[in-house]
């Protein structure tokens, strides 16, 4: 099933071409050496599986909230102008904004595909081309999952501005570092965040273990992305270095502004800046803002990158405590969470089958 009719707001076009120059690199030596990336693959290898068969996909749908998000997050919660609304209107705003929200992920799950194969081809090393195919083939499943939850949803929006204007630049770059850089740590680390927020609340099972199963590749990429850049950073020069700080730095400012969702209050014909405004003084999104850098600014510091540019905005930014979360922790989290996941859907299985007997 296409997605084209579903689009609320209809893309310009339905393609998007972006034009890229880099190197495609062979490696003779077949080595090896690097251990902790062969383990990795080894353990992607391990941990596939299929977005058709892990997920149950008959549920039902509540067209007012599909995601059975809890009401008290919803992004204008106390704004005057939708306490107003009837149960219907709330229904048609929170809908358009949960369809948005995962349209987003499913785009930039396509962005991703396309920068683990550039990493395949552009990566000097062996070791880290064998993983960045395992990812390659996770992010394609990603794709299918989030395609077909928006296919149950009826409802789809285009890339947000600034998640285009970021991938334009990651895919653009020669750099292969750069290719790391701006997806696995920012916009990979970002939206472990963001799909946190839905596993962990949604009442849609469909939606909850989407993200959830997604969160447990996720959590190998963003380690993958920390193995290789840890080792790489400190063989550059300042200059070298100055740019990667920049460059992150204005990542994670576009990323930030990508969740004001102008998009849908646009096309519902709210007022887009009053709308925007509520959300930056509400206390309850500016949480959310400042929770989306709790997996981003531990990579950068553990990478390297951590100079007085990147010290500054991420003060500026209000993240600068997360420095000192533990990543790991939270990545074998991110497994145990999906393994109940898998157990209580075979439980229920389970109870269904003698049910019926």
């Amino acid at each position: 099933m296409s997605l084209t009719d579903r689009y609320s707001l209809k893309p310009e076009g339905l393609e998007h071409r972006v034009d890229e120059a880099y190197e495609a690199i062979f490696n003779w030596q077949y080595s090896d050496s690097r251990t902790d990336l062969l383990q990795l693959y080894d353990k992607g290898k391990r941990m596939q599986w299929d977005a058709q068969t892990r997920i149950d996909w008959s549920g039902d749908i509540d067209e007012g909230n599909p995601m059975g998000m809890p009401e008290e997050l919803f992004a204008l919660k106390g704004m005057p102008l939708y306490e107003k609304m009837s149960d219907k209107e709330k229904g048609v705003v929170r809908r358009h904004h949960q369809c948005w929200t995962l349209s987003q992920f499913l785009h930039g799950e396509q962005g991703a595909l396309f920068c683990a194969a550039k990493i395949v081809q552009s990566v000097p090393d062996l070791e880290a081309k064998l993983y960045a195919a395992s990812q390659t083939i996770d992010e394609a499943r990603h794709v299918e999952a989030y395609k077909k939850l928006l296919e149950k949803f009826e409802l789809a929006y285009p890339m947000t501005g600034p998640l285009q204007e970021l991938l334009d630049q990651v895919l653009r770059d020669s750099r292969w570092d750069m290719t790391y850089l701006g997806m696995q740590v920012v916009i990979e680390g970002l939206a472990l965040a963001a799909f946190a927020g839905i596993r962990d609340h949604a009442t849609n099972q469909m939606a909850a273990s989407v993200n959830a199963y997604v969160m447990q590749d996720e959590a190998r990429h963003v380690a993958f992305g920390r193995l290789s850049l840890r080792d790489y950073y400190p063989q550059l020069t300042q200059k070298e270095r100055d740019e990667r700080e920049e460059f992150l730095v204005e990542a994670c400012y576009l990323m930030r502004d990508r969740f004001e969702s102008r998009e849908v209050w646009a096309h519902l014909d709210l007022p887009v800046d009053e709308c925007v405004e509520h959300m930056k003084h509400s206390e309850g999104q500016k949480m959310f803002r400042t929770f989306l850098f709790n997996r981003i600014v531990p990579v950068v510091k553990d990478i390297g990158l951590w100079g007085p540019r990147v010290v500054k905005g991420y003060e500026q930014m209000g993240v600068l405590a997360f420095a000192d979360v533990n990543v790991d922790a939270l990545q074998a989290q991110d497994e145990e969470i999906a393994a109940q996941f898998d157990a209580r859907r075979k439980h229920i299985e389970e109870v269904a089958a003698v049910a019926a007997e």
